[in-house]
């Protein structure tokens, strides 16, 4: 076995929460080295989300990041509801004292953190495949690797779990001393992505009898589409021509003669969940990102609780690594994990509120839509979407209980 230079922190998964922590702890002049199964290429061509919080914003501006983020990305002041084809916009920024959102897809933002990383000389390998965590709850930790035929170690003071919902990081807690609250929603989500203008400025979430749609965008000249179906349907099911004719009737007439039509160069459905692993921090091992927690694409917070996550976690350790304390460190899944809960409350609520759920019944129904008439009509409904929707503030994390 060939034993690879020692380092302070060990990064687990080059994703936004990795190359974000790779970043931050590299300002800090704290040492790290990150690990990646995949290929470079395969990380950054990833179809993800498109929503920035303001917190992500201002984080890529902190860490020297955000240039091209400033000239592309499409910043939005609101957001609309389609109730049934009936159409209205939630005002952000006029609600949370200027606050808005940013679209610009995960694969540009890895783009940024990939080109700064390689200027910056942070050391990321890929293809590290077979990856092992050893000695979490020791004097030292190790994680260990296989690339080619050859397999590495490297000995390390903390590991950060950033390896997403599949990886090895939160499987090497022992189970008894991790509690895992999930649901698993009854639909996917049907996604298209094609070269042709967004039908709004903005996006719009619809709730219609048959089920959900959202409008969203890339770019001035790519859209992103999705339509809420069946957990048994398959993507050849939905040529084209079905999934416009279908789109334009879940928007409504008030939105339907602005969408442009023209074939997708992607297609996926995706299923939901709510996910949350607790404890984030077990030894010398800390979660971060997809590793610990997963939200349903409704309301666009996965990457931006990736991003909150590391920027706490990269204060414990420079504060361990400064002054010796170990209070950040201590306190680190607690302080992650009271952000986390918001967010996924938030998220569980705003699916609920815009699909329709197999379950559903006749009262049910009538629930879902009191709930929408009530935000449509009050300020303070309307505030309290606007604050989540936008990211809520990292102080306001508070301890969790």
């Amino acid at each position: 076995m060939t034993t690879a230079p020692r380092t302070q922190v060990a990064i687990v998964g080059a994703g936004p929460a990795g190359l974000f922590l790779a970043h931050l702890l590299h300002a800090a002049g704290i040492e790290a080295v990150v690990l990646e199964r995949r290929s470079r290429d395969y990380v950054q061509g990833r179809v993800r989300a498109g929503v920035l919080e303001q917190v992500t914003v201002d984080l890529m501006d902190r860490l020297g990041l955000a240039a091209r983020l400033r000239r592309e990305g499409l910043v939005h002041e609101g957001t609309n509801i389609s109730v049934d084809g009936d159409l209205f916009r939630i005002d952000m920024a006029a609600l949370t004292g200027g606050s808005t959102i940013t679209v610009y897809g995960q694969s540009e933002v890895m783009k940024d953190l990939g080109d700064a990383a390689d200027a910056r000389g942070l050391r990321v390998i890929y293809e590290a495949e077979d990856v092992e965590l050893h000695d979490l709850d020791g004097a030292r930790a190790a994680v260990s690797w296989r690339q080619g035929d050859q397999r590495q170690q490297l000995s390390c003071d903390f590991v950060a779990g950033c390896d997403g919902f599949h990886g090895v990081c939160r499987t090497s807690i022992p189970a008894e001393r991790r509690q895992v609250f999930e649901r698993e929603y009854p639909f996917g989500w049907l996604g298209v992505l094609a070269d042709v203008p967004p039908c709004n400025h903005e996006l719009i979430y619809a709730n219609h009898a048959r089920g959900f749609a959202l409008a969203s965008m890339r770019s001035p000249v790519r859209s992103r589409y999705y339509l809420q179906c069946g957990l048994d349907e398959r993507i050849e099911d939905w040529p084209d021509e079905r999934f416009w004719d279908e789109l334009v009737l879940r928007l409504g007439p008030q939105v339907a003669p602005q969408v442009t039509r023209g074939p997708s160069f992607e297609k996926s459905i995706a299923p939901l969940r709510s996910f949350v692993s607790e404890p984030m921090r077990w030894g010398r091992l800390f979660l971060a990102g997809d590793a610990a927690h997963i939200v349903p694409p409704t309301g666009a917070k996965g990457l931006n609780l990736a991003a909150s996550d590391v920027v706490f976690l990269a204060e414990a350790l420079r504060g361990f690594y400064r002054d010796g304390s170990q209070q950040g460190l201590e306190g680190y899944s607690a302080r992650a994990l009271a952000r986390v809960w918001k967010a996924e409350r938030f998220s569980w609520w705003f699916t609920g509120l815009t699909h329709r759920f197999p379950s559903m019944d006749a009262f049910d129904r009538r629930m879902q839509r009191a709930e929408l008439d009530y935000i449509r009509h009050s300020r303070a409904a309307q505030t309290a979407l606007a604050e989540n929707y936008v990211g809520l503030p990292l102080a306001a994390a508070g301890a969790r209980t």
